[in-house]
């Protein structure tokens, strides 16, 4: 069950400091081998790309925090602009990003803290996280570490993928890793034009597989303490070059807790209706 959370601010500042130290003693100490050689030649075959808009007209979000995040997703998309993967390697989002740092450029930009919209040094980046795991879906790399988005701040509007298809970040303990488990190098492609962010992984082989997205289960529950959270699982088919179906497998689960009313208006777009909320109330 999920449910709002109020911690003191000691508490978080304490937090912070703990979990941030053992990521460090993690990245220093594990057995893994951390991708870090840079190519700005791109590899000949694009494997997957995809783009999201930098602006959006979000409710009750300044558009001067988006403006700021465009600069720092510049700063970030820098750090990670060919990147290779060589095969055994994890990539790491923080490990090669670094601290988000007035010093090294970063503004305050819009940052969820506890379902609410606040602004942050560096704060935006999630878009970055959230591009990059998608892309990785439909690629053989393996995704070890991910964390998923604990409220669901915005209805859907315009929504193209599956709810609980990005991947939220936070410096540096809520990180995201991909494992290269395969026998060739990939490369990551990120770049900021005038209207998206846009990204692509690249091989120096064609692709033999492609792969489809796809939501198998969708649910929302209304909770005792009077909110609602959205659910559902996240899977992937695998097609071989004859568009065949080779594979189908389970990729993750998603747990929110929804931010707006999940009934709207007659006549507007939901995201739910009343066939599936379970009512987890005893009611």
């Amino acid at each position: 069950m999920l449910k709002p959370i109020n911690r003191s601010r000691a508490r978080i500042f304490l937090g912070k400091k703990v979990y941030r130290l053992k990521r460090y003693l993690q990245w220093y100490l594990d057995d893994k081998t951390y991708a870090k050689a840079k190519q700005a030649e791109p590899f000949p075959y694009l494997l997957f790309s995809h783009k999201t808009p930098l602006l959006r007209q979000l409710k009750d979000v300044d558009m001067w925090l988006q403006h700021n995040k465009v600069i720092n997703l510049r700063i970030a998309a820098k750090q990670l602009n060919g990147v290779i993967v060589k095969p055994g390697e994890t990539f790491s989002y923080w490990r090669l990003i670094g601290s988000t740092t007035r010093r090294k450029g970063y503004l305050d930009g819009m940052v969820l803290f506890h379902g609410k919209v606040q602004a942050g040094v560096g704060g935006g980046l999630c878009q970055l996280s959230n591009l990059i795991y998608w892309m990785t879906l439909h690629t053989p790399l393996t995704v070890t570490e991910r964390y998923r988005h604990s409220y669901d701040v915005f209805p859907d509007a315009g929504r193209s993928q599956p709810f609980g298809s990005g991947a939220t970040c936070f410096y540096n303990y809520l990180d995201l890793q991909i494992l290269n488990g395969t026998t060739e190098e990939f490369q990551l492609g990120i770049r900021v034009t005038d209207t998206h962010l846009v990204g692509e992984w690249r091989d120096v082989r064609p692709a033999m597989h492609t792969y489809e997205i796809y939501e198998n289960k969708h649910w929302i529950t209304r909770e005792y303490w009077g909110g609602y959270v959205r659910h559902n699982e996240i899977y992937r088919r695998v097609l071989n070059l004859e568009r065949e179906i080779v594979g189908d497998e389970w990729v993750t689960e998603n747990h929110a807790i929804m931010m707006y009313e999940p009934l709207l208006p007659q006549g507007t777009s939901s995201t739910a209706s009343p066939e599936n909320i379970v009512d987890n109330t005893g009611n």
